[in-house]
């Protein structure tokens, strides 16, 4: 069982910046792939940002590519995401995920068997 607990939402202005995190239960996070999703209201939940277990592959839905950057400190248990330029449209409610495959699609909600609760992203105009 992991539990992932999901933090560092906000409000910010457009074009501002916040840091999101999903910090994981257990030993073995390092055997993890972790993902960011989101779901604005009335909208589908969307993929945002993958990283594999070693952190050497990172995988970006286009809307964000460029804009937000996901990163994992293993000895934390702990994956980021740093999301720069953040404009109204990115506003939603993110969760993080996570799943012990080497070899799944990490772009789809349905590969991953834990979820954090949730934080809210609100980006103002």
């Amino acid at each position: 069982q992991v539990q992932l607990v999901a933090s560092g939402g906000g409000l910010v202005q457009a074009g501002g910046s916040l840091r999101l995190s999903c910090a994981a239960s257990g030993r073995t996070f390092s055997s993890y792939a972790m993902g960011w999703f989101r779901q604005a209201p009335g909208k589908e939940r969307e993929f945002v940002a993958a990283i594999r277990q070693s952190g050497g592959y990172t995988y970006y839905a286009d809307s964000v590519k460029g804009r937000f950057t996901i990163s994992r400190d293993n000895a934390k248990n702990t994956v980021y995401l740093q999301m720069n330029s953040l404009k109204p449209e990115d506003t939603a409610l993110y969760y993080c995920g996570s799943t012990n495959s080497y070899s799944s699609d990490y772009r789809r909600w349905g590969s991953y068997e834990y979820w954090g609760q949730g934080t809210q992203v609100t980006v103002s105009s």
